[in-house]
């Protein structure tokens, strides 16, 4: 028997327990641009499960100055920042970049997976603290993992717990957090986890990767909508392939912060630098996202919308969220793929989101609003949903 054959003979098993259980991963192929209609695998669909939410993703300001970087730069970069990678492009959205979050410096990362590892094992490491909320991104928990500190989850958005977890007796403590929860749509405590991080001599890293652009009075994420700054949460990640509707990531922090990053992060210094092109675009929908503020209050509107025709639905089964990302828990996961699968019947894309990526049993619909959706695209939604089995 050949290599390649025994292989597969091992993967198998895993990949049958995972149709069984209603688990298994199936990909749709999506035809032209990202939008509230969408082509799928072949078929138009309104689409409600895109985090696209200033609807910039589309926008020709954005193309056309990824169009322009194209002709100045090419296409790639050929190397990593410290190389050859770090053009004129980049260097300009990272100082854009901290002006909009208020911060001496920011420094970019080709993803916000790579920023969240990148920062872990740069600030600590063997005899340090990583402490995390329960339902963090997976991108956050396996940071703390691979940092080499011991690692422990304190409960979900809960800082008497997070207080008790950091008597424990460590060198440099990092405490890490979602500002937006990216499968229940909760804001974190962030006012109460800092002052207890201060109180601790521990140090607060916020991952807003689905605040920024839309919470607060001019986009800049959980932290202006709680009021802090640097001091309370020295390091803040965002990412770019969001509300900013292009690609990548970033910390901002201090010079120091980011001086270090540089010297020891290992996803930054060992990672080819994203397109220039990318960075043109990214600029670009930083300023529409300053500039056009009814994006944001559209998008508000539309969410207070839904709400009130999805509470009628499905009472308390809808989770509380005052952000774009509007959870139905259906608990067990062959319900929640069903009712995926009969949304799509009705021409509405809404993906099933089941374990390991929610706890056991909290299999849900995630559903999320855009500022490109218009009030008929929600009712059309309620229209669905509504029709939906009760069981």
């Amino acid at each position: 028997m050949n290599a390649n054959r025994r292989l597969d003979e091992l993967l198998r098993p895993a990949l049958a327990e995972r149709r069984d259980k209603s688990l298994y991963r199936v990909r749709c192929i999506v035809e032209g641009p990202q939008g509230p209609e969408l082509g799928v695998d072949g078929r138009r669909m309104l689409n409600f499960s895109s985090n696209d939410y200033l609807g910039l993703a589309a926008h020709p300001a954005l193309a056309a100055a990824a169009c322009r970087a194209l002709e100045e730069y090419g296409t790639g970069t050929g190397a990593a920042h410290l190389v050859t990678g770090h053009t004129r492009a980049h260097h300009a959205l990272e100082e854009e970049l901290a002006a909009f979050t208020g911060r001496s410096r920011a420094l970019l990362f080709s993803s916000g997976y790579l920023a969240n590892i990148g920062v872990a094992v740069a600030l600590v490491g063997a005899g340090d603290l990583v402490l995390e909320d329960r339902l963090n991104h997976a991108s956050l928990l396996d940071a703390g993992l691979l940092s080499g500190a011991r690692f422990k989850r304190y409960h979900h958005a809960d800082p008497d717990s997070l207080s008790n977890d950091l008597s424990i007796t460590a060198g440099t403590r990092l405490v890490m957090t979602d500002g937006v929860f990216s499968m229940d749509g909760d804001i974190a405590p962030l006012p109460r986890l800092a002052e207890v991080a201060d109180d601790a001599q521990a140090f607060l890293m916020v991952d807003d990767a689905h605040g920024l652009g839309v919470l607060g009075a001019r986009g800049r994420g959980s932290l202006e909508h709680h009021g802090l700054g640097m001091a309370e949460v020295p390091v803040l990640m965002g990412t770019l392939g969001k509300a900013f509707g292009t690609f990548g990531a970033f910390v901002a922090g201090s010079e120091t912060l980011i001086e270090t990053l540089i010297q020891l992060a290992r996803t930054y210094i060992y990672t080819t630098a994203p397109p220039p092109a990318v960075a043109e675009a990214a600029r670009a929908a930083l300023k529409l996202a300053q500039q056009e503020s009814w994006r944001r209050e559209k998008l508000a509107t539309l969410i207070r919308r839904f709400r009130t025709g999805a509470e009628q639905l499905f009472g308390s089964d809808l989770l509380p969220s005052e952000t774009p990302i509007q959870p139905i828990l259906l608990g067990e996961s062959a319900r929640a793929l069903a009712a995926s699968e009969a949304l799509r019947a009705q021409g509405v894309l809404v993906l099933a989101i089941r374990p390991p990526t929610v706890p056991h049993r909290s299999a849900r619909l995630r559903i999320t609003l855009t500022a490109a959706h218009t009030e008929e695209h929600v009712e059309r939604l309620l229209q669905a949903l509504a029709s939906l089995p009760k069981q």
